[in-house]
């Protein structure tokens, strides 16, 4: 018994060593495992570019990628001279090739957040904490090529830089898009609006009895905020009418709709009415429209018809192409009655109805506002609240009134297009601008692009340029600058290979003094700028020298410096820093072009 009792425990500490020694080589493996894993990750983005040498743009084998030193130590603006180079980034896997962080399903699901999915809640922002991050660089879909030159990219792209196409099969019978060999083709139709958006946009505006069917009313109409809006080919029709929309749809069942706007080079942006505020001011749109966008607007008391009424300007229009505006079932017919119900008591008046469309006006002052009887649903916003804030700001069911300065104006005040452009706005001093300061910060801007132009002149034809995102717009007087220029200029959640043009004012300065990551910064920046599109990085002289240590590692390109105080008048210590971001493709990606 006692021999048998001293094996068993014999047995017992042998099993107690051999599980030690096997959790002790599982840490050895996860260690060096995960090690190796990571220099793999390097090496492959090395190997993958390094593929292709040639196909740089004005890049080797033999470029300072392979020189610096092997640390990838995180850097700060303060670096001196000592400070470590980052040799690379890894590249990510491809299937990350449409990889949109904060609006990351994945990432949703892995952080098992709790979403209000029937408030679209599940299609809002939410970004990963440092330690979910990727950190590495996008890759390009396999075949990728440089996005076809606008105008011509309205009506066509290349299928292989959005390698989807069960859009065109589940909307064959809409025209939204159609593939035709190594292209996809868009005819110009939409659900509501199959024969084409121009000929729909021609009927609102006769409608509205507007002057030669043009929707932008000798100039009074231009900014235009488009819900729900497909493949964009409503705003992109309006552009020859002088008219910027702004189309907004999330990353829903139809995925890439906003990805194909995208690379058509119309506005777009991937956003949804959900428990945020849109990210606009207050009074922005003289114009919405929702064509079978799929919305219930009279949800939750009727908020998401309230937050288009903060956004639109005095006087402004909702154009509403649904079955609700003509249909005789049952539940079409209770839905317009309560509808119509709650945009009278929110003192809207139909403009105009006409078949399956109706069009709404919102009022010029707040003469109806006070008209209405005491507690009537919705109420007036608090006198507190801002209808300007946005940026993560909960909407709100109530309806924003006008200053006492805009009540008397009975309108907006704005110049009609194009000398609204610059004509100094009512609003200026709302915000603490006098018209002078508008005025030269204008010509000081002007003065700006026309250096970056002249930096820019080797490098860039009159078609090179069209999506362009400017990092700190200010009083948008860099945008108004590019006014001759067949371009548009906005930012908001993107896909990867977006923009042509990036330009960083200060932007790297003001992070630092929040304690954020440059390298997290130039990162985003790689993720959203197109393989041989350009940023312009205008700030102090150690954020230039920043981001030069990156160069190599972003494979960009560095294509021009300058002093700003030489070209532009006195701009402090500015300096001028523009970059090109060269073509590089994976192994898989490469295989893709074969």
């Amino acid at each position: 018994m006692t021999r048998g009792r001293s094996d068993g425990a014999h047995k017992k500490r042998l099993l107690t060593s051999v599980g030690i020694l096997a959790v002790f080589l599982v840490f050895l493996y996860v260690y060096f495992g995960s090690k190796n894993a990571g220099e793999s990750a390097l090496e492959y983005g090395s190997r993958s570019l390094r593929k292709l040498g040639s196909s740089y743009l004005g890049g080797d084998e033999d470029s300072d990628l392979g020189k610096q030193d092997e640390s990838s130590a995180k850097l700060s603006l303060d670096d001196g001279e000592d400070g470590i180079n980052p040799k690379s980034f890894p590249v990510c896997d491809d299937r990350h090739s449409e990889l949109i962080p904060c609006l990351d399903r994945n990432l949703i699901y892995q952080m098992r957040l709790k979403l209000d999915l029937s408030v679209m809640e599940h299609y809002e922002r939410h970004c990963p904490l440092p330690e979910r991050r990727y950190n590495c660089l996008i890759p390009p879909p396999p075949g990728y090529k440089i996005p076809i030159k606008w105008p011509k990219s309205r009506d066509e792209v290349w299928k292989a830089n959005i390698p989807h196409t069960h859009l065109a099969h589940e909307k064959s019978d809409q025209n939204w898009m159609v593939v035709k060999g190594d292209k996809i083709n868009f005819p110009g139709g939409g659900t509501h609006f199959h024969y084409g958006a121009d000929k729909y946009i021609a009927s609102i505006a006769n409608m509205l009895n507007f002057s030669n069917d043009n929707l932008n009313d000798e100039g009074r109409l231009r900014t235009v905020f488009d819900v729900g809006c497909g493949v964009a080919s409503f705003g992109g029709y309006l552009l020859s009418s002088d008219i910027i929309a702004m189309s907004l749809a999330p990353n829903d069942v139809h995925q890439n709709q906003i990805q194909f706007a995208l690379e058509r080079g119309i506005p777009a942006y991937l956003g949804v009415l959900g428990t945020k505020r849109l990210p606009y001011p207050s009074r922005s749109f003289e114009f919405a429209h929702c064509s079978r966008c799929r919305i219930d607007w009279l949800q939750r008391d009727g908020i998401l018809l309230l937050e288009l009424d903060r956004v639109l300007r005095p006087g402004g229009y909702f154009a509403y192409s649904s079955p609700e505006a003509y249909a005789q079932d049952e539940e079409d017919l209770r839905i317009w009655r309560e509808m119509s119900a709650l945009v009278e008591r929110m003192c809207w008046r139909i403009a105009s109805k006409r078949n399956q469309t109706v069009i709404w006006q919102k009022p010029l002052t707040n003469d109806c506002y006070l008209e209405r009887e005491p507690g009537t649903q919705p109420p007036l916003c608090r006198s507190d609240d801002d209808p300007d804030a946005v940026g993560g700001v909960q909407m709100e069911a109530c309806i924003t009134p006008y200053s006492d300065h805009d009540h008397k104006m009975k309108g907006s005040g704005l110049a009609p297009w194009p000398a609204r452009l610059t004509t100094p706005p009512p609003r200026l001093a709302d915000f603490g601008y006098s018209s002078e300061m508008f005025e030269k910060d204008m010509e000081l801007w002007r003065r700006r692009v026309d250096q970056y132009w002249s930096l820019l002149s080797a490098k860039i034809s009159s078609d090179t340029l069209r999506n362009v995102m400017d990092m700190k717009a200010n009083l948008g007087s860099f945008a108004a600058a590019l006014k001759d220029k067949d371009v548009w200029c906005e930012s908001f959640s993107t896909y990867p290979r977006t923009y042509d043009l990036l330009h960083a004012w200060t932007v790297f300065s003001d992070i630092e003094k929040k304690g954020c990551s440059g390298e997290d910064l130039l990162l985003e920046m790689d993720r959203i700028l197109r393989p041989t599109g350009f940023a312009i990085i205008r700030d102090r002289q150690p954020v230039i020298d920043f981001v030069k240590k990156y160069l190599a590692a972003l494979h960009w390109e560095a294509v021009a410096t300058a002093d700003s105080n030489s070209e532009t008048g006195q701009d402090g210590d500015e300096v001028v820093l523009i970059i090109q971001k060269k073509l590089w493709l994976t192994s898989e990606s490469f295989r893709g072009t074969e």
